[in-house]
């Protein structure tokens, strides 16, 4: 049963073809200290044994809502069926694929009880690349110790370059994050992107220096899928200015701009703001030096051996003091 005395939580799951994943996955939300109000699991036509598993887990488990789309709808469409039939207060999309650890509900929604103007609660990250081996950590640094961070102390961490949002590890609320539009379709792979950097500039979040899930890597994933059709990805950071333009969106996109946060869109990002005036004083000493920062690590890190990557990710600051 959930605790009554913390704020309710709803899982959102969506699932194609991860069926040999369910086994992990389901059961780390299921054995979660602070049990969820229900674990809604929206199976996209699946043409594996995905919906037998699902179907068992339901049996056991009456917490789980197991629907199955009559047609495949897609990542983002199926994000925003699960947050429409979601209950709860607060929302956890779990994707089927990743693990989250012991502890996450629990911790994320205690503190959030204490700082309710909090749009969500995030943790350190455990990143997990597949196909290399490579391991680390994102969002180290961001805090010694669980707290809540307005969006003026989130614009300096990323001025620090200290700041980034783990997605895997959101507990959101559920009113902030329909305030900011949901997922936007037209933003596909980058929805999540937007939504959490708009709805946490807007609120403040709240942060745990620990990691609390992990996410796995793959080069088939939507993410890497869609950065590889590049006018596609052009279109969708296209998009994402757009947002930013709008007034709507002025304050948090000040803040954004502050910080150099496009920074890791690299690139295409550069090149669509060189040519839009709306963004010609976003293209700040700051925004670039990150960006071609990243761009360089990234390339750095396709060469280097396993172990030496690993290394260095440890030496640099990329693995917690206390790693999962």
């Amino acid at each position: 049963m959930p605790d009554s005395s913390l704020p309710t939580i709803s899982v959102v799951m969506p699932n194609f073809n991860h069926g040999k994943y369910l086994s992990t996955s389901l059961p780390a939300i299921l054995n979660q200290s602070v049990q969820p109000l229900e674990v809604i699991i929206i199976d996209d036509c699946s043409t594996d044994n995905s919906w037998d598993i699902i179907q068992e887990f339901a049996r056991q488990h009456p917490v789980i809502r197991a629907i199955r789309n009559e047609k495949n709808l897609g990542v983002i469409a199926n994000g925003n069926k699960g947050l429409e039939l979601a209950r709860g207060e607060y929302i956890h999309f779990g994707s089927a694929d990743d693990e989250i650890y012991p502890g996450l509900f629990e911790k994320s929604l205690k503190l959030l009880k204490l700082y309710p103007q909090a749009a969500y609660c995030c943790t350190i990250g455990d990143w997990h690349e597949l196909a290399t081996g490579f391991n680390w950590h994102v969002s180290v640094g961001m805090a010694d110790s669980p707290c809540y961070l307005p969006p003026e102390r989130m614009a300096e961490l990323e001025r620090e370059s200290k700041f980034f949002i783990a997605s895997h590890t959101t507990v959101l609320k559920r009113s902030a994050f329909i305030e900011v539009g949901s997922f936007i379709p037209e933003l596909k792979w980058h929805a999540d992107w937007f939504v959490l950097y708009a709805c946490g500039f807007r609120h403040g979040v709240c942060y745990i220096p620990e990691p609390l899930a992990r996410f796995n890597i793959f080069t088939t994933s939507y993410y890497k899928s869609g950065r590889r059709d590049e006018v596609a990805h052009r279109a969708v950071l296209r998009g994402i200015l757009d947002r930013l333009a709008s007034p709507e969106f002025a304050r948090e996109a000040e803040f954004i701009r502050q910080g150099g946060s496009l920074f890791q869109f690299a690139g295409p990002i550069r090149e669509l703001m060189r040519n839009d005036p709306r963004f010609e004083n976003w293209l700040t000493p700051l925004m670039l030096r990150r960006s071609y920062w990243h761009s360089f690590k990234l390339a750095v890190k396709d060469h280097l051996p396993v172990w030496l990557a690993n290394l260095y990710f440890r030496l640099a600051g990329y693995r917690a003091s206390k790693p999962a």
